[in-house]
């Protein structure tokens, strides 16, 4: 279904070469990723907007390319001079803008012709995905015409249907899963991300870049929805429109300002990471945590708390996370951005067949027999898909099972 269009200098270098010919104004590109053009003129302010930039050389030879700043449009991914090039830089490339800067700049000589962004990256492993517009375009091919199982259907309720899906495939069987490395402030909260849906994993990264598991609040602490003010009956005071006046959270105050060692029912001081193990284990003659009498196994850990403070969209962790760097690994809906609406091959059957159970369970006039066999063979689909997108591994699970014949001895 799908063809490598991109020569392995464009996926690997994000460049296409051009060696233009006489009065040639048009060089196409063919990149998987769509150029984006806003100026060729560096003084633009709509300048930053291009994800690529255009160098000329008369030679072709390293350290002779400049970029060309004037005299050119980009329309469909065709690159327009107003000139034709071939009299004086002959050489074109077209440099998609990478972390490196790509290799056809001339920084060292203090130009900054580098063209830095992530627009390469962001192709990497591509092969491996599906867009949303061609899932919308191969199931108008393969659903939708005389002799199929949909007669006529329009894009827009097709596009829809594909939106919901990528929405819910992407909550359990799809690999939805967004960072973001943050350093907690002296406030000890953090905004959630702009298209956060729900948390799986917070953790506080040491020295060594070792991840340390940050764990739910739960029981411990809450942070209130609403904090009324109170007058000295205990009734909440209203404002001039008659709404309740919310002052700060005392819960918060003091859980910002605990001693941890009171929590976790312990009462030294982590100083390093090697005192984090030393301790920990017992290697410098410590209590061995974990291990004293009367312990709550869900306290009893030293690497700190966090709670979501839902009335101002915030995370807030405990007092000893103070200025750590944490890893925020959340889902998201497979829709806040362009590069997420995309789906993995190995699930794209089970995509299809979630379309095209939604528009046949919405239609009137509709069987019940064809609604009910299309739902299973939707459940049936969507199970193989998660096993093929569970990525197991037999020699990785065999490694961790290899410590499970060690005997450990009290």
């Amino acid at each position: 279904m799908a063809l490598l269009t991109e020569t392995n200098q464009q996926y690997y270098q994000g460049a296409q070469p051009f060696l233009a010919v006489a009065n040639q104004l048009d060089f196409p590109t063919t990149f998987d990723t769509n150029l984006v053009f806003g100026s060729e003129n560096p003084l633009n302010i709509n300048y930053a907007l291009n994800n690529f930039k255009l160098y000329g050389s008369s030679s072709g030879l390293p350290g002779t390319w400049d970029e060309i700043i004037s005299g050119y449009k980009v329309t469909n991914n065709i690159v327009k001079f107003t000139v034709s090039p071939f009299a004086t830089t002959p050489y074109i490339v077209v440099q998609l803008k990478t972390i490196d800067g790509g290799k056809y700049g001339n920084i060292a000589a203090g130009t900054g012709f580098d063209a830095f962004g992530e627009t390469v990256e962001d192709n990497y492993g591509g092969y491996e995905y599906i867009t949303l517009n061609d899932v919308v375009n191969n199931f108008m091919v393969g659903y939708v015409g005389d002799g199929k199982i949909i007669q006529t259907a329009s894009k827009s309720d097709i596009l829809f249907f594909a939106k919901r899906s990528l929405q819910e495939f992407s909550y359990d069987t799809l690999k939805s899963i967004h960072s973001q490395e943050l350093t907690i402030p002296a406030s000890l909260n953090l905004a959630l991300p702009q298209d956060y849906v729900n948390y799986v994993n917070v953790s506080w990264i040491d020295s060594f870049g070792v991840k340390r598991p940050i764990y739910p609040a739960n029981n411990l602490t809450i942070s209130p929805y609403e904090n009324p003010v109170q007058d000295s009956d205990g009734v909440p005071t209203q404002d001039n429109f008659g709404e309740n006046i919310e002052g700060t959270s005392i819960t918060e105050e003091r859980w910002k300002t605990a001693s941890d060692s009171f929590i976790n029912q312990s009462s030294a001081t982590i100083m390093d990471d090697y005192a984090y193990w030393a301790d920990y284990y017992g290697i410098n003659g410590s209590w061995n945590w974990g291990q004293q009498y009367g312990i709550d196994p869900q306290y009893a850990q030293i690497n700190g708390w966090f709670n979501m403070n839902y009335r101002e969209g915030k995370i807030s962790f405990s007092s000893n996370l103070n200025g750590r760097l944490i890893v925020l690994e959340y889902i998201s809906d497979g829709l806040a951005l362009d590069k997420d609406t995309k789906v993995p091959k190995l699930a794209e059957e089970a995509f299809y067949s979630s379309i095209l159970h939604y528009i046949i369970s919405t239609r009137a006039g509709q069987p019940e027999y064809l609604v009910q066999r299309l739902r299973k063979e939707k459940s049936a689909k969507l199970r193989n898909a998660k096993i093929r997108l569970s990525n197991i591994k037999i020699e990785e699970i065999t490694q961790v099972m290899r410590g499970q014949s060690k005997w450990i001895k009290h």
